[in-house]
């Protein structure tokens, strides 16, 4: 077997290639993060038969994403090394550097000496779910911060409102509503069977004409005045609200194709689904 050490950077990778007795074959060279250099460490690569080569590189953030999914379509034995295994080659440098260069054959040599695990299109596949999964959470994140900011510009604008909506602010009639008529000013003065109907559309029917009458009423009688500013925060907000809403919509839904490609079996037990899924990641 063949030991391919790449020691992963923003820009450019180095790689290097060790025998099994530790020789090195192959002095450390510089490739870019891009086709071309992808195309270059094959063409290097090209004098040993496939299935004879394992390469490894160290786990560092995202940026040997693309090269990891490149080799493991080439079908190359692909394993992603711990830092903390290749952390104790690196104190048993005899010369006690720290190099690209240097780099590229510690992690070939952690290779013969330590266990590893060979990258599989599935795991490309978790990779995948679990960027998703993070995307997703930090969309969550943001729609609630929206969320607790359009309460304290509605409790400014419209106090009384959060008293009519039972159900809260943070339905769809309520942002129907407000995108239209931030302010009670607006409301009052909005024609009765327009409102009515604005209420009982996006609500499905669940708010009526007496409903859209005594909020009218209520919208005349509120303490708050006609504020621009605020108005406009507040419409901006719900439409900020509504843009994440589908965005975490279409997360989920990339999500849910993933878990059904991979076949996995905890989506066959009892209580786990798509909810429970996406409440996790």
């Amino acid at each position: 077997m063949y030991y391919v050490g790449i020691d992963i950077a923003k820009l450019n990778h180095f790689a290097s290639v060790v025998s099994a007795d530790g020789e090195v074959l192959i002095k450390p060279f510089k490739f870019t993060n891009d086709n071309d250099g992808f195309c270059k460490l094959l063409s290097v690569l090209a004098s040993y038969e496939r299935g004879s080569l394992i390469i490894g590189l160290e786990s560092t953030a995202h940026y040997a994403d693309n090269l990891v999914e490149f080799l493991v379509s080439k079908r190359y034995q692909v394993c992603v090394i711990n830092p903390i295994q290749t952390s104790t080659m690196r104190k048993n440098n005899i010369r006690k550097t720290k190099t690209d260069k240097v780099d590229t054959l510690v992690i070939a040599r952690t290779l013969i000496t330590q266990p590893h695990r060979f990258f599989s299109h599935e795991d490309i596949d978790l990779m995948h779910l679990k960027d998703l999964g993070r995307f997703r959470q930090k969309n969550v994140k943001e729609r609630t911060r929206l969320k607790i900011e359009l309460t304290a510009y509605v409790d400014r604008v419209f106090p009384e409102l959060q008293y009519f909506f039972k159900s809260g602010l943070h339905q769809k009639a309520v942002y129907a509503l407000l995108k239209e008529a931030p302010t009670p000013e607006l409301i009052a003065s909005m024609h009765l069977t327009h409102l009515t109907h604005l209420l009982e559309a996006s609500s499905h029917g669940h708010f009526n004409k007496q409903q859209a009458r005594e909020l009218r009423i209520l919208a005349q009688k509120s303490v708050s005045s006609s504020d621009r500013a605020l108005s406009l925060q507040v419409t901006q907000s719900v439409e900020q609200i509504e843009l994440l809403d589908r965005q975490i919509k279409d997360i989920e839904s990339q999500m849910t194709e993933i878990m059904l490609g991979l076949d996995s079996v905890i989506m066959t037990i009892p209580g786990i689904g798509k909810p429970s899924i996406m409440s996790t990641c």
